[in-house]
């Protein structure tokens, strides 16, 4: 397996050098770059087209979530995760409608960050477990949908709403293939139908869309 190239992005130079050694010390995770503020993020992601960049929020000159907007709009298929203190809702949802992929915590422990980039080879969403608890309670509190989302969207099987059920209740892919008895390849599909036919861009947006929709049930308290 070629090794995750990631771009790292923070304006503290400590935090940039210790999450650069960590990740260094991993054979399947090759930092290829560093950078102290978007404006760098934006010029190195176009340089070193990174597989994955982990995104500080708040930095000068040009913030993490504009940074991600922009990298987005330019390299879709660069995945990017916010690597931040930042927990309020408005920062959550910013960086999801911008494509973020994933929404870390910087009180991680080290391997849980290691660990969260291999899920995201396997098309899982990284989340802290203080941001996965925050987006359960807008989902009871029934979120708007953000305005870009179409009104219409073409209906989903019955297989695809299991699926999708069971990705707002935070199941991996392996846990979804399972509990419906099917191959992780077939999830994967199912997800990549879900999501053309939702029109979002990926599984977190997907899950805030279903619930605030009604397409399936919220989680219960219990998750």
């Amino acid at each position: 397996m070629e090794p995750l190239r990631v771009l790292l992005v923070d304006d503290h130079a400590l935090f940039r050098q210790g999450v650069k050694s960590l990740l260094d010390s991993r054979p399947n995770i090759e930092v290829v770059g560093t950078a102290k503020d978007g404006c760098e993020a934006v010029t190195l992601a176009r340089q070193m087209l990174p597989d994955v960049i982990l995104m500080d929020i708040e930095m000068p000159y040009c913030d993490g979530l504009e940074a991600t907007r922009k990298i987005k709009r330019e390299l879709p298929h660069v995945q990017i995760v916010m690597l931040t203190v930042v927990d309020d809702a408005d920062a959550i949802y910013e960086a999801i409608r911008a494509g973020a992929q994933g929404y870390l915590l910087k009180d991680l422990e080290a391997q849980q960050l290691c660990a969260m980039l291999d899920g995201l080879r396997r098309g899982e969403a990284p989340l802290s477990g203080a941001i996965a608890a925050k987006i359960l309670e807008e989902f009871r509190q029934m979120v708007p949908v953000p305005s870009e989302q179409p009104a219409y969207a073409d209906p989903l099987s019955d297989r695809e709403r299991e699926v999708l059920q069971l990705l707002v209740c935070g199941k991996s892919n392996a846990e979804i293939a399972a509990e419906l008895t099917l191959t992780e390849n077939t999830v994967k599909t199912h997800l990549s139908n879900i999501l053309a036919k939702l029109h979002l861009k990926n599984r977190i947006q997907a899950a805030v869309y279903a619930v605030s929709r009604g397409l399936v049930d919220a989680p219960s308290q219990e998750l």
